[in-house]
Formats: C-alpha cells, sequence, structure tokens
C-alpha cells in the first residue's frame, strides 16, 4: 500500500472508533510506530483536526467528518458475503437492519460495481437447518439484546428450559452473545439463579428491553464471563478410532459432538472429543457402526454394550 492510500485508511480508522492507539495503526497496517507517528503529523499539516490523549491514543476531534466512504470491489464483495452470512445465521430483526444498511453502501457504489455486486450475490448461497416459525418461539430478538448490551438495561423474557419441559420469567443482565452449536446464546448474569446463565435465543419468549439499568463493571468481563460458564460443564474426554473413508463423510456433525483434534495412524483416524454428556455421545457413535473403536474412556465402551443390548432386547421381541 503506498504512503497516499495508507494516510486516507488511517483516516477512516480514526473515524471508526473514538480512540484510536499507534499501536492499533501499526498493527493494522504493519509499520512501525514511528512511521505511524509520521503518518499523524503529516494528516494534521493537511488540516485534518486530530486531538491526543496522553497514554490512550489519536481521536478525530468533534464536527469534523469524512466525506461519503468509498469501498473497493474487494471490500464490496466481502460486504457480500458478510450478508449472506448474516441472512442464514441470524434472525429477522437483524436481517432487517443489515439489508437496509447493505442499500446504503450499494448507493455509493459505481454503476459497473453494482452490477458486479448483483452477479456476485446471485452465485452465493449460505445453506443452514430450517427454522420452522412460530408464534411460540418468534426467534426474532438479537436487535434489541444487542440494544440492550449496548445501553446496559436489564431484559426480562420467558425461557422454555429443555431440562423441566417448563417456562419461567427471568430478569437477566446481558453480557455478551455467542453463536456456537448452529444456535446464538445470550451470555448473562441471571437475578433468579443469581449466577451466570447461557440462555439460547431461539427459547426466548416475549423478551422486553427494561428502563433499568446495571453497572456492568461489578459482573465478569465477557471473555472471563465465557470462561466461568465453560468452567462450569465438565468435560469429558473420549478417543476413537475411526476409519478414514467415514471418518471423511462427519462433516460439521463432529464439531457438534465436541471434536477437538485429530492424527493419522495408517487407514484410521486417532479422533479426540470432549462432551458434556457420555450418554449422548454414545447414542451418536453408534451411527457409526463398525468403523469407530472406543479408545477412552471405559465408561463409554461400558454405554456402547448397553445401547447394543438394549437394540437387540427391542429387536428380538
Amino acid at each position: 500500500m503506498n504512503r497516499i492510500d495508507r494516510l486516507t485508511a488511517i483516516l477512516v480508522q480514526l473515524q471508526s472508533k473514538k480512540v484510536v492507539t499507534a499501536q492499533e495503526v501499526a498493527d493494522r497496517f504493519e509499520i512501525s510506530l514511528r512511521t505511524v507517528y509520521r503518518d499523524i503529523r503529516a494528516l494534521e499539516e493537511a488540516g485534518i483536526p486530530i486531538g491526543a490523549e496522553a497514554g490512550k491514543g489519536y481521536f478525530i476531534l468533534d464536527g469534523y467528518h469524512l466525506p461519503p466512504v468509498m469501498f473497493t470491489q474487494d471490500e464490496a464483495n466481502a460486504l457480500v458475503l458478510g450478508s449472506k452470512l448474516i441472512g442464514g445465521q441470524t434472525d429477522e430483526s437483524v436481517k432487517k437492519n443489515f439489508g437496509e444498511a447493505m442499500y446504503k453502501i450499494k448507493s455509493v457504489l459505481k454503476v459497473t460495481e453494482k452490477e458486479e455486486l448483483e452477479r456476485l450475490e446471485s452465485q452465493i448461497q449460505v445453506t443452514s437447518i430450517p427454522t420452522p416459525e412460530s408464534d411460540d418461539f418468534p426467534n426474532n430478538f438479537l436487535a434489541n439484546i444487542q440494544t440492550a448490551l449496548v445501553s446496559s438495561n436489564v431484559l426480562r423474557f420467558k425461557y422454555f428450559s429443555n431440562y423441566t419441559g417448563d417456562f419461567n420469567i427471568r430478569d437477566v443482565e446481558p453480557i455478551g452473545l455467542v453463536f456456537y452449536g448452529n444456535h446464538w446464546h445470550l451470555l448473562a448474569y441471571c437475578r433468579m439463579r443469581k449466577a451466570p446463565r447461557d440462555f439460547r435465543v431461539d427459547r426466548l419468549v416475549k423478551l422486553e428491553v427494561l428502563e433499568e439499568k446495571f453497572d456492568p463493571s461489578v459482573r465478569p468481563a465477557f471473555q472471563d464471563f465465557i470462561l466461568d460458564i465453560m468452567r462450569g460443564t465438565e468435560l469429558e474426554e473420549v478417543g476413537l478410532k475411526v476409519r478414514k473413508d467415514i471418518a471423511r463423510l462427519l462433516g460439521e456433525m463432529k464439531y457438534q459432538q465436541g471434536f477437538v483434534s485429530q492424527t493419522e495412524e495408517g487407514e484410521y483416524l486417532i479422533m479426540k472429543f470432549l462432551t458434556p454428556t457420555l450418554e449422548y455421545f454414545s447414542r451418536w457413535l453408534m451411527s457409526l457402526g463398525d468403523a469407530a473403536t472406543v479408545i477412552y474412556p471405559e465408561t463409554l465402551n461400558d454405554l456402547m454394550r448397553r445401547n447394543v443390548q438394549e437394540l437387540n432386547d427391542h429387536y428380538s421381541k
């Protein structure tokens, strides 16, 4: 990247956050801190009102705005890919908001760029497991949850528990959103349980953003919160010996079972998993038939023998 392009990109970066550190600029463009300082000086000499806060970083003074941002073709293509992922992995509230944003983005593109973008959109598709629409579980709350995360508002909703099969009302202090297992999860401090909890967003009903605020500084930081949730789930390690021809067919399914790593051993793969429940894992393992062998733990072998006996008894009647 030449210096003129870098100076423009630095200016855009300065407008993307309240304060940007010199190190963040250096890391993004793979330049030295000395070069960052020279570039900032060059922008100031060009009349850009840049402020500096000792020990924190640089910022654009209030009142200054860039003209409409122009996108490169590669940047526009990346946005198309992002829009496809959002369309396949979020709910209607986020899809609608992102769709409006894409209209604004397309409005600043040249005619030829718009045509290329439309062609690219028709050639990319994200497939996902269809979620049936339901009045009981509207699954349309991600935008409201994001609002509460930014403004530190308490959320109230009815939550369906798979364990009890019941609904109960929860007041929670939202800490973050995580996507795993093909579902969005709200991590929050539950006032009823007085502890961190993980709520699947598609099991929320009648969510409200309350006017009441909470102090996020008294709760764990987001990353610490994730670790707390993980510590609360005891995972058991499983080792399998799986034929390569079958292992290739597992695809994304293995990740849903807690796949961690694998090594080759002749015609087999030695696969490692971490699972919260050997009972459920054993049921999935039966689908692999004699293509998989349990290396450890022995308790999983016991479960497999029990499952086989149950099936034998069932179909022998």
